[in-house]
């Protein structure tokens, strides 16, 4: 297969207007951003194509309180060739440019292990409790600092749930609700505070899933948060108002 055009692989365009209007730093409840058709339709096409996960390992999440009938890949899944190309580009230095220029974080680094990202699939019943993400990387140590999310989901209804939730820093309201349709794109920053989570369980018809790519991307500490902590953590999963998960 012939290497992915990168020029036409997503709205370059769109991606640095958006940057210089600057709305990602002031959104509320923290740094996010969302972005509806940044990517060309047909490489997301060949995604769905070439779902499910490729052949070999996977990571299976069905806790049962935190997180229920999900699954994803990890750095020992062969991934399909087109889907691994295209998450390649996601991590060359053209595309790292221009989210430090939509964040106004630098010196992203990606994650050439995609710990806890890479293709992501939540069956019927399934759900995410909010959380903090780990902050640190599992190997380098490294600071977390930006999620993008790229949601596969044709014909996706508020009435199947699933939303990606964002919630404020004191766990007392939802402010972002983000239903997960195809080609939407969500990049936020991660902190100890920035709460998120697909609590809804998913309901949708039979032969349908909530599908989504995640990519992770982490700094050499955290210049623009001076006074952020920085002891290392694992997921801090939190209660809902409703005493729920």
């Amino acid at each position: 297969m012939n290497d992915i055009d990168f020029d036409s692989i997503l709205d370059w365009e769109k991606l640095s207007t958006l940057s210089k209007l600057g709305i990602y730093k002031t959104a509320a409840p923290y740094p996010h951003i969302i972005i509806d058709d940044l990517f060309g339709a047909e490489f997301l096409d060949k995604i769905l194509f070439e779902w499910p996960l490729g052949s070999g390992a996977h990571e299976s999440h069905n806790d049962g309180t935190y997180v229920k009938h999900k699954i994803g890949s990890n750095f020992k899944t062969r991934l399909p060739s087109f889907t691994e190309m295209f998450l390649n580009k996601l991590m060359s230095p053209k595309f790292l440019v221009s989210l430090e220029e939509l964040t106004g974080i630098g010196g992203l680094i990606p994650d050439p292990y995609n710990f806890g990202g890479g293709l992501h699939e939540t069956k019927n019943g399934g759900k995410l409790a909010v959380h903090a993400d780990y902050n640190k990387h599992f190997k380098y140590k490294l600071d977390r600092r930006i999620n993008l999310l790229i949601y596969l989901n044709k014909e996706w209804t508020s009435s199947m749930m699933g939303d990606l939730e964002l919630w404020d820093s004191d766990m007392k309201q939802c402010v972002a609700k983000i239903s997960p349709i195809f080609n939407r794109t969500v990049i936020f920053s991660t902190t100890s505070t920035s709460f998120h989570g697909q609590p809804g369980e998913v309901s949708c018809p039979s032969g349908m899933s909530r599908k989504s790519i995640a990519l992770y991307y982490y700094s050499n500490g955290r210049p623009e948060e001076s006074n952020a902590p920085n002891l290392e953590h694992t997921t801090l999963w939190k209660i809902l108002p409703n005493g729920s998960y």
